[in-house]
């Protein structure tokens, strides 16, 4: 994404003109650090002081929006733990304090957060499965099935366009916290396609072609904010 706005700017004008982006290549460093290192489906950060035995918090469900209800474990060994509080772990707390600063005048109209793997596009709210999608369900669907067809037509597999609490509730995600505090009105995350033995250990041969197609779907979201 950044090469094709930075090195392909005159091709990709239109994402340019009338557009700021604001690009968070990497969120968890320690943790991703850690999957190349010591466990390659390491899913939390590295942070200890939850417990002397076991160590990292699941960032995507420690946001202050519903914190700590459907979904999550208090355990600090499970893979799904939420962390102590809301917004313990530096990690969440970066992601909230940037995009609240850049967002004082409700300037940001769009927040993608990609993870793996699916292929979904979802949409808030994934706190709670037995709760209605968000009020503009209708909007937010239109706009991922563009973006999926746009996928599609670049050669993708096709994505599942579906409301988070679907592939399972969890509380404290940051698209929900993007919508429901931030105020930002189109929230999503993208499930890039899977691969490999696990799901999340994509050969390095369908990364490139990936992230072509992938990138496809970002332009149409994109032009939809």
């Amino acid at each position: 994404l950044i090469q094709q706005l930075t090195e392909n700017s005159k091709d990709n004008a239109d994402l340019l003109d009338g557009l700021d982006w604001y690009i968070m290549p990497l969120v968890n460093p320690d943790g991703y650090e850690y999957t190349h290192t010591r466990e390659r489906f390491w899913r939390k950060n590295r942070n200890p002081a939850a417990s002397r035995w076991c160590k990292g918090t699941d960032v995507n469900r420690n946001f202050g929006f519903h914190w700590g209800e459907q979904g999550v474990s208090t355990n600090p060994c499970s893979e799904i733990y939420a962390g102590p509080s809301a917004f313990s772990e530096p990690e969440s707390r970066a992601v909230r304090d940037y995009i609240l600063k850049e967002n004082k005048s409700k300037r940001i109209k769009m927040y993608l957060t990609l993870h793996s793997y699916g292929p979904l596009i979802l949409y808030p709210w994934g706190y709670d499965y037995n709760l209605n999608a968000a009020d503009d369900v209708s909007e937010l669907i239109d706009i991922g099935n563009r973006a999926n067809e746009a996928m599609v037509a670049a050669g993708s597999v096709r994505f599942t366009v579906e409301n988070s609490a679907e592939l399972y509730p969890a509380s404290g995600a940051s698209d929900d916290w993007s919508k429901g505090v931030a105020e930002i009105a189109k929230a999503y995350t993208i499930e890039l396609p899977g691969g490999g033995s696990q799901g999340f250990d994509m050969p390095a041969s369908q990364i490139l072609p990936v992230t072509k197609q992938v990138f496809a779907g970002l332009r149409s979201f994109a032009l939809d904010a």
